[in-house]
């Protein structure tokens, strides 16, 4: 069996001394410690020794741990920042140059992103220059953006339905001439304004007087009459003695009746178609009373129809009054009939 014995003292000398070493080395450390490692460091952004601050306080890569801190490392100069170019804008309207997709616009003028000036209604005349802003799209205009009026009748192209109107004529809103009495012929070619509806005219506007009597076909109750004879309101020849029936008057009386009028009227016609006609207005009556009276009161008669011819606008040099009283009849005086045709005027041409 082995017995244990108690170390020699020359082993315990030189642990005593070990242990000495020991002690010291740790007191350095502390130093050390108390030198390098303190946390504090206000020049650090965290306010602590902390990465790299840490790093250089304890040594460089192959010094001892205590040892002196590498140098810090020369810090580069950062270069001078370059500059931004300055955005050009030669024509000021707003649009960078390299943008600009028209250079030179005028200053003031309203432009697009592009740089080039409005046209708000897209007729290819931009607003600055536009006199009829709202062109409806399609529309040809002139260079102040207004539409074409080829034929300045003051109604544009295209709302004309009739171009080449002539200069100064009168338009309708369609751009027509105007055709004030519908009979197919224009105002401005129009000789016979004011013609019925539904008359046939000739290329001046007037009526149709087929058989050139001066009396219209739609009037002319003789048509084909010969050429050369004159013919009273209807158209129809005149006869050397014209008896204007309808006109009658009421017994023993010189007053024009009402319904005579329009029988007077259609004379008055045709006398002023033939200025140079002159005629004599011849008054008679029917076989009662006396002749003495009854050939007063046919002057009385012939009388108060030139009188009206007058008031007409005829000529009183063209006309004379005579009354002949019951000694021309033309029918029976024994019946009502007969007496009512004796009562009459007649007009009697004069050579």
């Amino acid at each position: 069996m082995r017995t244990h014995t108690r170390p020699p003292a020359r082993l315990k000398h030189l642990a005593a001394i070990g242990l000495g070493l020991l002690a010291a080395g740790l007191a350095q450390v502390a130093v050390a410690q108390a030198r390098f490692y303190d946390p504090s460091n206000v020049a650090s952004p965290s306010g602590n020794t902390t990465g790299y601050e840490l790093y250089r306080t304890i040594g460089c890569p192959g010094q001892q741990l205590l040892g002196t801190p590498c140098p810090e490392p020369p810090v580069a100069a950062k270069p001078a920042a370059t500059p931004a170019p300055a955005v050009k804008d030669s024509d000021g309207d707003g649009v960078p140059d390299d943008k600009d997709r028209c250079p030179g616009t005028p200053a003031g003028a309203k432009v697009d992103a592009q740089g080039c000036e409005l046209d708000s209604d897209g007729d290819g005349v931009v607003d600055r220059l536009d006199k009829c802003p709202n062109t409806p799209a399609g529309a040809k205009v002139d260079a102040q953006g207004c539409e074409l009026d080829s034929d300045g009748d003051g109604v544009v192209d295209r709302l004309d339905r009739c171009p080449g109107t002539p200069r100064g004529a009168r338009v309708d809103a369609q751009g027509c001439e105007l055709d004030s009495d519908g009979d197919g012929v224009v105002d401005r070619l129009d000789r016979c304004p004011g013609t019925p509806p539904g008359r046939k005219v000739d290329a001046q506007g007037c009526e149709l007087d087929s058989d050139g009597d001066g009396v219209v076909d739609a009037l002319d109750q003789c048509p084909d009459t010969p050429k050369g004879d004159k013919v009273d309101a209807r158209g129809c020849t005149l006869a050397s003695s014209i008896i204007l029936r309808g006109v009658n008057f009421d017994n023993d009386s010189a007053e024009i009746r009402a319904d005579a009028r329009p029988i007077l009227d259609e004379a008055v016609a045709t006398l002023k178609r033939y200025p140079q006609l002159k005629v004599e207005v011849a008054g008679h009556t029917d076989s009662r009373a006396s002749e003495a009276y009854n050939l007063d009161l046919s002057q009385r008669r012939a009388q108060a129809v030139v009188d009206y011819f007058v008031q007409m606008g005829i000529e009183a040099g063209r006309l004379s009054a005579k009354g002949y009283g019951e000694s021309q009849p033309i029918a029976d005086n024994a019946t009502v009939e007969g007496r009512a045709s004796n009562r009459r005027v007649e007009l009697r041409i004069l050579p």
